[in-house]
């Protein structure tokens, strides 16, 4: 039975698990986290490379009929995973996930808030697209900058919609994501970047000029003051966030 609420599109294609299973390179020495393992195919996949997988699963009904079909290798935890502090579980050196469409961008920064080594996750293909697009794209967005300050990130294959039930109105892909170990460019503070390319994009139309004297104040010495967001690299944004942080803070 599907539960909507839970945005749940089970993946049904064979082969499109044992190929995200075989992407994310597992050896016996892997402890994977996935998210919303549904009715387990990928969960014993990995269950059979892994030296131990942790499942987080939201809906009570699918936990009650996966538990007595997984090996014993595989923890199942019944739990929101946007509510779970990974702190508290095994350290996991992999995530694997066909992931619940409704809750990819906060799961996303969450896993990229903690330490693994790589991710295969399934992400709805207009949300994938974002993930890794260019400036001056339509689809470039804050997204784009946050995970981009955190790891890199491809587009490993798309897989069609016809691979899952329900079928979902569009298309998907298989996304590999591998956090940096230093973020890719220096930050005076975190928060004030995040907060910054969210005002910046919020407003994408408007020169960078408007939208800081609105928000922050008139600082003039500031880079990019006559461009938009969607023409700067995350990197150019990075150094923005930084001299609009020191002026401030001075």
């Amino acid at each position: 039975m599907v539960r909507q609420r839970y945005g749940q599109h089970f993946l049904i294609d064979s082969s499109v698990a044992c190929r995200e299973v075989a992407y994310a390179g597992l050896s016996k020495k892997d402890v994977v986290l996935e998210i919303g393992p549904g009715k387990g195919i990928i969960t014993r996949l990995l269950a059979q490379q892994a030296k131990q997988v942790i499942a987080i699963e939201i809906d009570p009904l699918l936990i009650k009929g996966l538990q007595p079909t997984l090996p014993d290798n595989v923890s199942l935890l019944h739990a929101d995973a946007c509510c779970v502090d990974f702190q508290t579980l095994p350290r996991f050196t992999k995530i694997v996930s066909n992931l619940p469409f409704q809750i990819s961008s906060p799961i996303t920064f969450k896993f990229l808030a903690t330490s693994f080594s790589k991710a295969i996750l399934i992400y709805q293909k207009d949300f994938a697209q974002r993930l890794v697009a260019s400036p001056g794209t339509k689809e470039y967005s804050r997204l784009t900058v946050g995970v981009a300050y955190k790891a890199s990130c491809r587009i490993l294959e798309e897989v069609p919609r016809v691979c899952f039930s329900p079928q979902p109105s569009i298309d998907s892909c298989i996304v590999e994501l591998v956090p940096f170990q230093t973020p890719r460019f220096f930050l005076e503070n975190e928060e004030f970047f995040f907060d910054v390319t969210k005002h910046l994009f919020t407003h994408r139309r408007k020169k960078i000029r408007h939208t800081i004297k609105a928000i922050y104040g008139p600082f003039e010495q500031l880079p990019y003051l006559e461009k938009r967001v969607e023409q700067l690299t995350p990197a150019q944004i990075g150094m923005l966030s930084n001299q609009l942080y020191r002026m401030i803070k001075n």
